[in-house]
């Protein structure tokens, strides 16, 4: 009785958000094609900033990717805050993430560039005045887009007793918020506290942190004219509900959250379109950090499109280009898109994987995370070593093992390639596939988990540079997120990380709860989707 209770309480709070942003929100479209599917551009972080080191930038990508899962997976509790904040670390140095544009507001609009990340429920911005604590060296402020909005309408303010208020306060009652808010007893008593505004919050990151109020306003999406043809698609959303942050700590750039909850940009999409909302997939470029190909854009597509339909076989079986695996429920944390991960093979070895991979208990513990915000898959200890002794086995046979290159970098094993047999010009390395629930197998391309570079670059010593010897290094890309811990809460046990998913379009089919991956070449996705 008392979980039913609870679980009742759950989804009436849900309809109650879903209602207010229906009666607050609308949207408009403006492009010459079907609104049945809109493709936007994804920038990453590295096509404006480059890079110097590569061991600098894998050692604090390692670092990041790990800090990130940690605060996936060690959920902490604050009744402060809602209780899906646990979204990305930015990286110590410019890292693996990618950008969307938006534009804000009306007369003027302003654009500025967010982070888009499937890790996350909420859109927010830094607003001007904004200060920034620890933020030296987190961006480029010459690059105009990812620099603080001024942002000043006070007349779009969420109310106190909004359901969206109580959603970004952990579902507090909207009399607790508004006696927050100083609306007098007798209007909260009568429902009268319209005019009192929704008050900050805090949001909690692994290595950073920020203070916002909720607003509403217009936003627009559209795409990089340059590189669009003919089409030209623009997606304005009216009475959008989103974070302006006028303090931070470590965090400069705002987020487009594409997650599960309620304020994410899909969900609020879909209270109008679900066809849009409940639909969106993104191709990723393979780069291997190489600039020419980090600079171009990877689509981010809303709804559905031609590449997507099923055919029918003889027999009338339904086939499609996609590998679906089904998306694990979890409602302690609906905002996670977790899969199971059955197993994970290297070469003809087939690694089971434990239970807490493969799917989600009582608690809301436990399933594969997928995720645009982290860059290496991580794994448990158990797991990352069973995988890391299987393919330094096999490599090792052939390479010898380059123990400085794994602790300049944080990435195990390394091996370095001196090869005497011109021959045999590339590496030997074994395939690697990822089974998931469902018959779902995916054969991941070497580059995507071994990446090749010089071991010659210099390095600033205690006393003097030194050089390093000068054989091609290659290092396994995944991360140990350590050993497992179950708590209360302690959330996913694995996350797929975004370097993984280079070359496949991932689609997340939110109707439908499952997750898909169709190997493609993104770019050419790219230019036929603007064509």
């Amino acid at each position: 009785m008392a979980t039913s209770i609870v679980l009742s309480s759950c989804i009436l709070f849900t309809l109650l958000v879903l209602l207010s942003l229906t009666l607050n929100f609308s949207f408009v479209l403006s492009s010459s094609s079907s609104s049945s599917q809109m493709v936007f551009p994804l920038t990453h972080s590295l096509s404006t900033t480059g890079f110097n080191n590569t061991h600098h930038l894998l050692k604090s990508t390692s670092v990041r990717s790990t800090a990130r899962f940690h605060h996936h997976h060690r959920h902490r509790h604050n009744k402060h805050r809602h209780h899906s904040h646990r979204q990305i670390s930015l990286p110590l140095s410019p890292g693996s993430d990618y950008t969307l544009s938006l534009s804000l507001g009306s007369k003027p609009t302003q654009q500025i560039s967010l982070y888009m990340d499937t890790g996350s429920d909420l859109v927010w911005f830094p607003c001007a005045p904004f200060d920034c604590i620890m933020c030296e060296g987190k961006y480029d402020p010459k690059v105009p887009y990812i620099k603080p909005l001024n942002y000043n309408n006070s007349a779009d303010f969420i109310p106190c007793d909004s359901p969206l208020c109580s959603a970004v306060h952990s579902s507090l009652p909207s009399s607790d918020i508004c006696a927050i808010s100083n609306c007098p007893l007798e209007s909260i008593e009568m429902s009268e506290c319209q005019s009192f505004a929704c008050p900050s919050f805090y949001y909690a990151y692994a290595d950073g942190s920020f203070v916002a109020r909720l607003y509403r306003d217009n936003l627009s999406l559209e795409p990089m004219s340059s590189t669009t043809t003919t089409q030209q698609q623009s997606l304005h959303l009216k009475n959008f509900t989103f974070g302006c942050a006028n303090t931070a700590l470590a965090e400069p750039i705002g987020v487009a959250g594409f997650g599960g909850g309620s304020l994410s940009l899909p969900a609020q999409l879909a209270t109008f379109s679900p066809e849009l909302g409940n639909r969106f997939s993104y191709c990723l470029i393979s780069h291997s950090y190489n600039f020419e190909r980090i600079r171009k854009p990877s689509p981010l597509i809303l709804g559905r499109y031609d590449d997507q339909k099923e055919e029918k076989t003889g027999d009338g079986a339904a086939v499609t280009e996609f590998i679906y695996t089904p998306m694990l429920d979890n409602p302690k944390h609906p905002y996670y898109y977790c899969v199971g991960l059955e197993a994970i093979q290297i070469g003809t070895t087939k690694i089971d994987t434990p239970v807490s991979l493969k799917r989600v208990n009582s608690k809301g513990n436990g399933g594969t995370v997928v995720d645009s915000g982290t860059t290496f898959t991580m794994l448990p200890s158990v797991v990352f070593e069973a995988v890391a002794n299987e393919f330094g086995k096999r490599v090792g046979k052939m390479y010898k093992r380059a123990i400085e290159t794994e602790d300049r970098t944080g990435l195990r094993p390394c091996f370095y390639y001196n090869n005497k047999n011109k021959s045999n010009l590339r590496w030997r390395v074994p395939k690697m596939v990822l089974h998931f629930t469902g018959n779902a197998s995916v054969s991941l391309p070497q580059s995507n988990y071994f990446f090749e570079f010089n071991g010659d670059e210099e390095e600033e010593g205690k006393t003097k540079k030194r050089k390093m010897r000068k054989e091609k290094v290659g290092c396994l890309m995944l991360g140990n997120a350590g050993e497992e811990e179950e708590g209360e809460s302690s959330g996913p046990a694995a996350a797929l990380g975004n370097y993984q998913q280079q070359g496949f379009e991932v689609v997340y089919d939110l109707g439908q709860r499952k997750i898909g991956f169709a190997k493609k070449k993104c770019s050419s996705l790219w230019d036929n989707l603007n064509s």
